[in-house]
């Protein structure tokens, strides 16, 4: 995933699509569109659809790696010590991407959209290090980023039976899930406490396997080289999730302990060459998140409800900036990257859904968990632990469906409302607090801080053309979803819709005025939980209602929770090993080889050039996206134009892999990955070989870039060597 860290966002979204899964809306596709895509594959017989032998995909764990499957698949058997030395090698790159060592002096590489956020951490006033570059000539122009980390995973144990125990001891579903949550707790301290370490207990197999990871964090990381935006960010959004690519996504960083570059023992060696068309490569990083192991019921409430849902809150949020920078040109610097990274999510979505939406990889599904069914019924002991599960599923998926509009509905999520709402809740809040006696309110509401708290109700900054925007969407989605006979509604628009509405409910607002609430507080707080104020009105008049349907969601998902547990120690039980977990956000080994694949009515290749670059400078008028900086319009004569540049192949990734490093067999690296393709996005729920491709960055393009182009021949030979320069070392030493 990529761009405007995309991958952050996109984690972010993800966050608030799981808080939002018991209140999304039915589907936003009618019948007839299901009976249309349908139709598209009349001439199929969808029961000769079979599972495919990776569906659930290749991303494989450090606890079992499938050395035999390699053997056979590329004749290549990995040692434990090769394994030891790949996994500590890679690092978790902050909350949000991967990275890697690739020097013996704690030299870091990952994305660039990965480290846009440190660049501007570093940046000097009167610097645009974003848009020009940075490149640290010496150790000692190296920049410490504020708040910056990365993680190397350092231990593994296997913690499941303790956890198992611990979930077992409970009688009710509400019992197992908070018994497990509180197992989880308890080991992660006290292994943290005796190992130094940062622990994190991993569901693997949705609960068929618990393991501990045990992470050494380093903090002193500092940036050494960014290409400018133009390189790291060519194409744009409009090249995000396609192929063929010419991005120069990378950065590099140092990790430093007590004041002095690290010396590591792991670390990846650089492959000058890169890997050839038809050669195994191997991805190493921390995916975030995929639903390939969730059943056919779980699929089809994402399907109907949770992503349309998501999508219809990215479309309006499209729609919101769009109309905003429209009549506010000045304000385009502002709000454009976040308007990007909404238009990519909404195309990460959309393509998600249409795979959800393909009958052929739903087919797949449904025959995947038929074999699964089938061998759990053929095991007396197996069908009486487990035999029922995929119908309890259903079932809370069914009842989810019966309370999902109406709980979204009610639901005041910030980023997603008028501020108005937030508002609103804190007002009705406060006016609650002043009811009690003041040795029983909490310290916010209570001498010298109420005036404080009173004072902090409206935001000074508050958008008020972003948020009237924000308001008219909210409004329709309410209609939507409660409908225009809802009491609540009714009272709250005056019964009307649309931007009617919206003046209505701030022309009848004492919000809108910073100064009348105050006065309407201090006049009467206990009268402003009576008001009519719309907005006021919404939150003290759907409460009840919200907190019932809350408690529903909550023993319905807790309900879930036990069941999907139990199905993952049935599928761990069936299937064992041989194949992966979900993905977790924790390190995996993905492997493939360097292949294009038919697209658009020809072929991709599998690698691109820099000539393509420049191919697209000049046929895109040498516009924005398609501009390069001043330094790379008339490139030097000894810079390669034939040097491979990006390149794809068959490995498995998903949001969070971005800044993962591709490595040979022999553990070089020959590229770094930092995006799929369009055909990748069904990858959150399946995996398929014949177009799905990762997309990286060749280690000889960034090389080439490196040496020939911006001259940084201080990071160029450390990357061929491995180490840094004595002189350099000796330089810094000297200062």
């Amino acid at each position: 995933m990529k761009k405007n860290n995309k991958t952050t966002f996109i984690n972010f979204l993800a966050a608030v699509v799981l808080l939002l899964m018991a209140g999304c809306a039915t589907s936003v596709q009618t019948q007839h569109e299901k009976v249309s895509a349908q139709g598209n594959y009349s001439w199929l017989n969808l029961d000769t659809v079979k599972a495919g032998k990776f569906d659930t995909g290749k991303m494989w764990t450090f606890d079992y790696p499938p050395k035999t499957y390699f053997k056979e698949e590329y004749n290549f058997s990995p040692s434990n010590e090769w394994l030891d030395n790949v996994r500590m090698s890679a690092l978790r790159f902050a909350n949000y991407c991967s990275a890697s060592f690739v020097s013996a002096d704690g030299l870091v590489m990952t994305n660039h959209h990965c480290g846009r956020e440190s660049v501007a951490e570093v940046t000097k006033k009167g610097e645009d290090l974003f848009d020009n570059g940075f490149y640290a000539k010496t150790l000692a122009d190296e920049r410490p980023v504020p708040g910056l980390y990365v993680d190397q995973l350092v231990m593994i144990k296997d913690v499941t039976s303790e956890i198992q125990a611990a979930i077992d001891s409970g009688k009710t579903p509400e019992e197992k899930v908070a018994n497990e949550k509180s197992a989880i707790t308890k080991i992660e301290k006290s292994e943290g406490e005796a190992t130094k370490l940062r622990m994190q207990v991993v569901k693997l197999f949705n609960g068929g396997k618990y393991s501990l990871y045990g992470y050494k964090r380093y903090t002193d990381v500092r940036l050494v080289f960014s290409p400018e935006a133009s390189l790291g960010y060519f194409g744009g959004d409009y090249d995000n999730f396609t192929y063929p690519r010419y991005d120069l996504d990378c950065n590099f960083f140092r990790v430093y302990e007590n004041g002095k570059p690290l010396k590591t023992e792991h670390y990846f060696h650089w492959s000058p060459e890169g890997a050839e068309p038809g050669e195994p490569v191997f991805v190493v990083g921390n995916p975030g998140h995929t639903d390939r192991l969730k059943t056919v019921a779980q699929l089809e409430y994402m399907r109907d409800i949770l992503y349309p849902r998501t999508l219809g809150l990215l479309n309006d949020l499209i729609a919101v900036y769009s109309k905003v920078i429209e009549e506010h040109p000045d304000r385009k610097a502002e709000l454009q990257n976040r308007l990007f990274g909404f238009s990519n999510s909404q195309k990460a979505y959309e393509g998600m859904l249409k795979g959800l939406r393909d009958p052929i990889l739903m087919q797949k599904k449904v025959d995947f968990e038929k074999n699964f069914k089938d061998a759990v019924d053929a095991n007396p002991n197996l069908k009486s632990q487990y035999g029922d599960l995929w119908n309890k599923i259903a079932e809370t998926q069914s009842e989810l469906r019966k309370v999902s509009n109406e709980n979204f509905a009610l639901t005041i999520i910030p980023f997603f409302s008028s501020k108005y709402f937030v508002i609103a809740q804190n007002v009705v809040k406060l006016a609650e607090q002043l009811k009690l006696p003041e040795d029983q309110r909490a310290d916010e509401y209570k001498g010298s801080e109420l005036d404080s708290t009173i004072n902090d109700l409206v935001p000074a900054n508050f958008d008020k053309d972003m948020d009237r925007e924000m308001l008219k969407y909210q409004i329709d989605r309410m209609i939507t979803y409660l409908g225009t006979s809802n009491e609540i509604v009714k009272q709250m628009t005056g019964g009307r819709s649309g931007y009617e509405a919206v003046d209505y409910m701030l022309n009848n607002s004492i919000l809108t005025s910073a100064d009348k609430l105050k006065d309407a507080i201090k006049k009467d707080s206990s009268g402003v939980l009576n008001s009519l104020d719309p907005f006021i009105y919404f939150v003290v008049n759907s409460k009840a209602r919200k907190d019932e349907l809350q408690k529903k969601v909550d023993a319905i998902t807790s309900d879930e929770t036990t069941y999907s547990n139990e199905l993952g120690k049935a599928l761990f039980d069936v299937y064992g090993t041989s194949i992966p977990p979900d993905a977790t956000f924790t390190l995996r080994i993905s492997d493939g080889v360097v292949k294009g694949y038919p697209y658009n009515g020809t072929i991709a290749p599998p690698y691109t050039t820099f000539y393509g670059l420049y191919n697209r400078y000049y046929a895109f008028g040498k516009k924005y996206p398609y501009d390069l900086p001043k330094e790379w319009q008339n490139p030097p004569a000894d810079f390669k134009l034939e040097t491979p540049m990006d390149f794809v192949a068959t490995n498995d990734i998903i949001g969070g892999n971005s800044g993962s490093p591709v490595i040979n067999e022999k553990a070089q690296i020959v590229g770094l990955a930092f995006d799929g393709n369009i055909e990748s996005l069904p990858g959150n729920f399946i995996f398929t070989t014949e177009t799905n491709r990762t997309v990286a960055v060749h280690s000889a393009g960034m090389l080439e870039a490196i040496k020939d182009m911006y001259k940084a021949t201080r990071l160029s030979d450390e990357l061929r060597t491995g180490k840094i320069a004595e002189e350099d070392t000796t330089e810094t030493t000297n200062k």
